[in-house]
């Protein structure tokens, strides 16, 4: 160990992937001095930030408290494209489809109405008029949202990184933080292979890592390992222009009480494979051990599944790959101060459908680094509200 590595900093984040990189950003962008550490390399496929696409979409099942921000995550999105000058977002629609009394449908139903946003409710017989790649049960309601489609998510990570560069960041890789610690004068010291640095304030958006880093706090976290598959269709039953972002929205279905599905459109040319995956898998798994091989049983079992509503996805599979979700006990955000460490942020437990925040959540971390608070309505996220502790 070779004492202090690299100075005092205004800010450190631990982790440049899907949060972080928008904090560093953020965070430079308001003249602070920011030292940004990564374990891997920038845009890595090791945690969350990768796999092509994410969904994007504000009929949000999981909770109309959500919508708001997800309406500010939008402007974010817009902004990040034309700032950066990368191909990130396409609006192609979302379709939500299930059981009339199904979170899926119902919840998603419920958050348009709650906020009066542009939606449709389309039966069975009038999704497969509409997309002739879908075949539902005939009972399925589906609710359909314009202002919905997908992000680009390695894309926008190296925006994000690219622009808190620009705004003067210092971004190091390949370099774990090892531990921290709070400092007698109310700020903070990182310890990684390198050295030890210090701060005045922390962010921690270490994903998967971030249990570790938060394993003194009693938190009720948890990493599960989630298997995504790219199919290849029958283009001579449904023809190839069916399943690309022209005519086929992104979408999650959940029906009959079978595991629900989500997925996209075919992005990638028609060797790329239509991509879709289980919306959870709850496969407990440590981000440093777990098995990045995909079984053909695994494979298997996503293409049955998907078959119910893709009766012509029936070519090889192009290709699988793992990425992990870190979740809380209720399945909501940590967003926020630390209880007794109020100079650490933390931000990095998304349980699997962060990523449509990625902008609000840089700003929202920005903010709550600055000033201690933030105009945007985070209760929901509290890192002290008693769902997230283990038993005493």
């Amino acid at each position: 160990m070779s004492g202090v590595a690299g100075g005092h900093h205004d800010v450190i984040v631990l982790g440049l992937g899907s949060m972080g990189s928008a904090a560093a950003y953020q965070l430079a962008a308001r003249g602070l001095s920011v030292l940004g550490l990564e374990r891997f390399w920038p845009a890595h496929d090791q945690g969350s930030g990768h796999g092509e696409t994410r969904i994007v979409r504000q009929s949000y099942f999981e909770g109309a408290a959500y919508v708001p921000l997800l309406r500010r995550a939008y402007e974010g999105w817009h902004e990040l494209q034309e700032t950066s000058g990368r191909d990130i977002l396409t609006l192609c629609g979302g379709l939500y489809v299930g059981d009339p009394e199904s979170k899926v449908f119902k919840g998603s139903r419920l958050a348009a109405e709650a906020h009066d946003l542009p939606h449709e409710v389309l039966d069975a017989a009038q999704i497969r008029a509409r997309f002739p790649a879908m075949d539902p049960a005939d009972h399925a309601l589906g609710l359909y949202e314009d202002n919905a489609g997908f992000v680009r998510p390695e894309q926008t990570i190296l925006a994000n990184l690219d622009l808190a560069a620009r705004h003067g960041a210092q971004l190091r890789y390949d370099e774990p933080a090892r531990s921290w610690r709070s400092t007698p004068g109310g700020g903070v010291e990182v310890v990684t292979d390198s050295g030890t640095y210090g701060a005045d304030r922390l962010v921690v958006a270490a994903g998967a890592w971030a249990p570790g880093l938060l394993a003194d706090l009693g938190l009720a976290l948890r990493v599960e390992r989630q298997v995504v598959c790219w199919f290849t269709p029958d283009f001579d039953a449904v023809p190839y222009e069916r399943w690309t972002s022209e005519q086929l929205p992104v979408y999650i279905e959940e029906t009959d009480l079978n595991r629900d599905i989500y997925g996209f459109p075919m992005v990638d040319g028609p060797a790329g494979g239509l991509k879709l995956a289980f919306f959870n898998t709850f496969e407990e798994a440590h981000p440093d051990t777990v098995d990045r091989a995909i079984s053909t049983v695994e494979a298997e079992a996503i293409r049955t599944r998907a078959r119910e509503l893709f009766p012509h996805l029936t070519g090889p599979l192009v290709k699988a790959l793992t990425c992990l979700y870190t979740t809380s006990a209720d399945r909501d955000f940590i967003v926020g101060a630390l209880p007794g460490s109020p100079q650490v942020t933390v931000a990095s437990v998304c349980s699997g459908h962060g990523f449509k925040f990625v902008p609000v959540i840089g700003e929202i971390l920005a903010d709550l680094v600055t000033t201690g608070s933030t105009p945007h309505d985070i209760a929901l996220f509290d890192p002290s509200r008693p769902s997230l502790h283990l038993p005493a």
